[in-house]
C-alpha cells in the first residue's frame, strides 16, 4: 500500500513517518484490497495540549473511509486511527462476505 504523508505547519522527521507508514502497513492484514492511503499531520497554534491532528483517508475500491483524531501527540493519534480503521475494514469486509 502507498502512504503518502503530509505534514501542515511543521516539517515532520522522518522517525515520525517511518512510524506511521508501520503503523498503516498493519491494515493490509484486515483487507487487502487497499489501493492508497493519504495521511494528513496539523498543529493548531493553540494553548491546548492536544493540538495535533491525525487525519488519515483510505482509498478502497468503491469507497474511502476518512477518519480524524485530535490528540497530544501524533504517534497516540496514529494509532487511534488505526484502531477505528481497522474496525471498520473488517465491518466492511464482513459485509462483502455476506453477499
Amino acid at each position: 500500500m502507498k502512504v503518502n504523508t503530509q505534514s501542515v505547519n511543521f516539517v515532520a522527521d522522518q522517525k515520525l513517518i517511518d512510524f506511521i507508514q508501520q503503523r498503516m502497513e498493519k491494515l493490509n492484514q484486515y483487507y487487502d484490497k487497499v489501493i492508497k492511503s493519504d495521511v494528513f499531520l496539523k498543529v493548531e497554534n493553540t494553548s491546548d495540549k492536544q493540538n495535533k491532528i491525525f487525519e488519515a483517508k483510505i482509498s478502497v475500491p468503491g469507497d474511502s473511509l476518512v477518519v480524524k483524531r485530535v490528540c497530544k501527540t501524533f504517534e497516540e493519534g496514529a494509532d487511534s486511527a488505526v484502531d477505528s480503521l481497522q474496525r471498520q475494514l473488517k465491518k466492511r469486509k464482513e459485509k462483502l462476505r455476506a453477499y
